[in-house]
């Protein structure tokens, strides 16, 4: 018996009846119920590993959580959460495809607090926050639904992708990204002709997917637009929730994986080149401002986007015979995004408007973005 003769599940019952109040007092008396109780720890557990289980079928992945609980929880609450995902997934023969990989990413650190009562309130706070969560629309099958049969290794076009970007974010050679990035699209452009090629002679029955790529504070505006614009260069389509800090990135599965790496690695290219793009600045005098890197990232994606199209366009035209196949894809990719988001609105840039930023951000991009020429690269 727990305390003043509970049992475990009278315990748990009522310090859960705090995670739907809405004073932080009720919270700290079922904190305090739960220090006070400590048989009550296995079955505290055993709840959060079903609330995660939940959340599986109510379309979040492991990413989705950790992201939304790092931008609502302070860092005990989110290593709780990563140890519950750990042991959730652990029971599983096999997981859905990209889970492992987001796994993977979680914390590791199993720190704990030092006295039971701030464990307690760590728990609460984080199971207040998984039971308030909305249902998602689903993205993929999760834990336990029959799975797809797994793919033998990383397919090579994307290891070559993978290879060429890297190459593009380490160099510090603007010339050298440039043209590794250019060839990195290009790659992407072909691969995406090739499944055309395949479905316009042997039709599959291999419908549109989806995959959710978060997008983080600060400037997450800026950094939407730039997803957006690598997605519709590949024939994809990308659907921003600001609440979430995530894009939904809707297009067949063999382009999927390839804009996901394009965006990151553009992002990553693009932050340098702000970094010292305000280098520059506060050597002339200029004090490094809010509005100028909000101008710069705006710039940089607005001018990759219309580069990045280009290059499809341009490998598109070598084969004019698959443009129909290639448009047959680009509807059923739109019908499968309306499908999953029939009440998507238009969002108008918020930001300060700085010319040098503009300025800087547009030749940041000339310089990552993609031209018409094939560099002769392995």
């Amino acid at each position: 018996m727990g305390r003043e003769g509970y049992g475990v599940s009278t315990i748990i019952e009522k310090a859960f009846e705090a995670l739907y109040a809405s004073d932080d007092g009720s919270l700290d008396t079922a904190a305090s119920l739960l220090a006070a109780s400590p048989g009550a720890d296995a079955e505290l557990v055993r709840r959060g590993e079903e609330f995660v289980r939940t959340l599986w079928t109510r379309g979040w992945q492991p990413a989705d959580l950790v992201r939304t609980a790092r931008r609502e929880l302070s860092d005990e609450p989110v290593r709780l959460l990563a140890g519950l995902i750990r042991t959730e997934t652990a029971g599983y023969g096999r997981l859905p495809h990209r889970w492992q990989a987001q796994i993977d990413d979680l914390d590791a650190d199993a720190a704990r607090p030092a006295d039971r009562f701030s464990r307690a309130t760590a728990v609460l706070e984080l199971y207040r926050l998984l039971v308030r969560l909305p249902r998602l629309d689903a993205v993929g099958p999760v834990p336990g639904e029959a799975l797809p049969p797994a793919a033998a290794g990383e397919p090579r076009m994307l290891t070559r992708i993978r290879a060429l970007l890297a190459k593009a974010e380490a160099t510090g050679y603007p010339e050298e990204a440039e043209a590794l990035t250019a060839k990195a699209q290009e790659l992407m452009a072909r691969h995406s002709l090739d499944e055309a090629t395949l479905a316009a002679g042997a039709p599959s029955p291999e419908t549109p997917g989806a995959i959710r790529i978060g997008v983080e504070p600060p400037y997450e505006q800026a950094k939407a637009i730039l997803l957006d614009a690598v997605a519709t260069a590949n024939h994809c389509r990308a659907v921003w929730n600001e609440a979430y800090g995530f894009s939904t990135v809707v297009g067949f599965e063999a382009d999927l994986d390839p804009v996901e790496l394009l965006y990151t690695s553009l992002l990553v290219q693009g932050t340098a080149a702000m970094t010292r793009a305000e280098a520059e600045q506060r050597a002339g005098g200029r004090k490094r401002t809010k509005s100028f890197r909000q101008s710069f990232l705006l710039a940089y994606a607005n001018r990759l986007g219309a580069r990045l199209s280009a290059t499809s366009r341009r490998v598109a035209a070598e084969a004019p015979t698959l443009l129909p196949a290639l448009a047959s894809r680009e509807v059923a990719v739109g019908a499968r995004t309306d499908e999953l988001f029939p009440e998507t609105r238009t969002t108008r840039v918020r930001a300060a408007w700085d010319e040098a930023g503009w300025t800087n951000g547009a030749t940041a991009a000339d310089r990552a973005g993609l031209h018409p020429h094939r560099p002769h690269l392995p």
